[in-house]
């Protein structure tokens, strides 16, 4: 069976490393912080202003004035820290935040991110995103293998508005993991109960 959101959330979890701060995209990359391994320390960073982000509150006990880039409240820890956007932008800009796991529209087999709008339907704005692939380390994106018609979003080349030109490092969705190398992707990890077959069958990039 594909995975499902959880697990394709602890998947991506296996990605962090210790020591190092790390910005998480709305969607399923805020589910990552559920399953980050035993010993494994990272801090989380929002583009909004936070460093150290604590998980999500109890119901009965968000603070509104606690948010992160996705409008989700969220809670303190005793070693967080606050300063202005502007701030927050140099690190990413500065190359200071190690890995952004990011959610997406569509990928390229290049690498090329859409992930910020759909033409013609409403958005909010493109938050941090096109800083996010270009000033980080590493991108890892999580998101679904097709799109609700059963269309791929493993593409030769993305059709929507281009969040990042050859940004992607690794790509893990319901189907499996895949990495961006030269000439297209390459398969690292099938779900478990998914074969080669079904996961080449779902995809149009060119996969090695």
């Amino acid at each position: 069976m594909p995975w499902d959101r959880e697990q394709m959330a602890a998947r991506a979890a296996q990605e962090l490393e210790d020591g190092t701060y790390v910005n998480l995209g709305i969607g399923i990359p805020t589910l990552v912080p559920n399953y980050i391994p035993e010993g494994v320390n990272v801090t989380l960073q929002s583009e909004n202003g936070m460093l150290g982000m604590g998980p999500f509150p109890y119901e009965g006990e968000a603070d509104p004035d606690l948010i992160n880039a996705g409008k989700q409240t969220i809670t303190e820890l005793p070693h967080t820290s606050y300063f202005d956007s502007a701030t927050s932008f140099g690190m990413i800009r500065g190359g200071k935040i190690a890995m952004a796991i990011l959610g997406a529209m569509e990928v390229a087999e290049n690498g090329d991110l859409a992930n910020w709008m759909i033409p013609g339907k409403l958005v909010k704005g493109m938050g941090g995103a096109m800083d996010l692939v270009a000033g980080v380390q590493r991108v890892v994106v999580v998101m679904d293998h097709q799109n609700k018609a059963g269309e791929s979003k493993l593409l030769k080349a993305c059709t929507l508005p281009l969040t990042g030109t050859g940004v992607v490092n690794r790509i893990i969705t319901n189907l499996g993991v895949l990495d961006v190398v030269e000439g297209g992707l390459k398969i690292v990890e099938l779900a478990e109960g998914v074969t080669e077959e079904q996961l080449r069958e779902a995809t149009e990039a060119t996969i090695l």
